[in-house]
């Protein structure tokens, strides 16, 4: 039997009305915020991630689904959607129609990773991008909003960390610092570690070995090397979200592992899914759209995992299912009515009813079982002594209460469902 490639998941029943309350609340939140819908392919040129997100970082080197197509190009599946929609934004030049543009995701990403608790290969994430402005109100937005939406889904146990890192500049600078402090101990660190001693420095801090954390505990912190704009920036940021009461702690440790970041980053976190505790996360990219061939454009935006947050939902007991009740289900007694029982599910239907009807040939003891396994609120029947005077009857499934109407006259019966 072929099965279902290992790390991605088939959406059945329950988990995809669970997705689609999410996708609701996402939605609803972030127009709300005056964020447009974007869609871009699945796939985009492997060059797109290897300049935007770096080809040291783990994403590229080691997690993407590369491909060489017929024609001799190098294709990657999305692992992350911002550096399609910079591409986006370049290539149909929105920059010159709008003085900021604001868009909104839900899409699938691919990663090549072990998969486990909250880790897929195939994966789904919404997430918004901003391109534009540095005003630091769409840094704080783009939290307000990804918090906004988490809470509205009845998550409690979430914790929001911030932190600033800079300008290019003044991270190559502390990069220098930081590299100065680890060499004494370079022998001490995992290997993983030492290989991003040269690399990418800052993704020491990301390491869960204890030995690594407990070495850099004690090294400088990026935070006290900002150059004086980034740090107004910051505090502009942390003052809006007090002002609309989002807490917050500011973590100097967090530098998360995208090259593009520049000033903001942030990641709320949930501890009730485990060692994948990150919901979502984002920040600044005000150099991303000149890396990728562009005009320079600020940018801000963040990423959430749809899984994982969906995870910690059920961690925390929360039951999105919304299941959306069949409002009449059209049977029959004889079998040759079948046809007119069709003929009237699809009135009901093109009327914005949700209906059923018996597909099987089942008998009427069965077909009322089967609505009743839909809660359907209604059952029309047709046939017998009543259908032989012209008439049907509809039987309330909550009251046990039944009315006739006239065959020829289905408006009445749509009156009586609205009621």
């Amino acid at each position: 039997m072929i099965k279902a490639i290992k790390g991605t998941k088939d959406l059945l029943f329950d988990d995809l009305l669970r997705f689609r309350e999410l996708e609701r609340v996402v939605k609803e939140t972030l127009e709300n915020f005056n964020y447009s819908e974007i869609r871009t392919p699945v796939f985009e040129e492997t060059r797109l991630f290897s300049r935007s997100i770096g080809e040291e970082t783990d994403i590229v080197s080691k997690e993407m689904y590369t491909f060489t197509d017929k024609g001799g190009n190098s294709l990657t599946l999305k692992p992350e959607m911002t550096a399609s929609v910079v591409r986006a934004f370049i290539e149909h030049s929105l920059g010159k129609q709008f003085p900021l543009s604001k868009f909104y995701y839900i899409a699938p990403m691919f990663r090549q990773e072990r998969p486990q608790a909250g880790r897929l290969r195939q994966f789904h994430q919404f997430g918004a991008e901003a391109l534009g402005s540095k005003d630091p109100r769409l840094d704080a937005e783009m939290i307000i909003m990804a918090y906004d939406i988490l809470r509205k889904l009845g998550l409690k146990q979430l914790q929001l960390k911030i932190n600033s890192l800079g300008t290019p500049e003044a991270r190559e600078k502390y990069k220098k610092l930081l590299r100065d402090y680890l060499r004494p101990r370079l022998n001490e660190l995992t290997e993983e570690s030492r290989k991003r001693f040269e690399k990418n420095v800052l993704r020491i801090f990301d390491s869960k070995a204890e030995n690594d954390r407990n070495i850099m505990a004690n090294a400088p912190r990026l935070l006290e090397y900002l150059d004086g704009g980034s740090l107004q920036h910051f505090e502009k940021v942390k003052s809006i979200l007090d002002s609309a009461n989002i807490p917050y702690e500011t973590d100097t440790t967090l530098v998360r592992g995208l090259d593009y970041y520049t000033d903001t980053t942030f990641e709320i976190v949930s501890d009730v899914i485990g060692a994948q505790s990150a919901l979502c996360g984002g920040g600044r990219y005000d150099l991303l759209a000149e890396q990728l061939g562009g005009a320079a454009t600020p940018g801000v935006g963040f990423a959430a995992g749809m899984e994982r947050i969906l995870l910690a939902c059920e961690k925390e007991s929360i039951e999105l299912v919304n299941k959306v009740p069949v409002v009449l289900y059209v049977a029959r007694i004889e079998k040759e009515l079948s046809e007119k029982a069709y003929e009237m599910a699809l009135y009901f239907r093109r009327k914005g009813i949700r209906t059923e009807t018996d597909y099987l040939n089942r008998s009427m003891k069965a077909q009322l079982r089967e609505a009743n396994k839909l809660n359907a609120k209604n059952v029309l029947i047709l046939g017998g002594e009543e259908y032989s005077r012209g008439k049907v009857v509809l039987k309330n499934m909550e009251t046990g209460t039944q009315e006739e109407y006239p065959l020829d006259t289905p408006e009445t019966i749509l009156s009586a469902l609205a009621k």
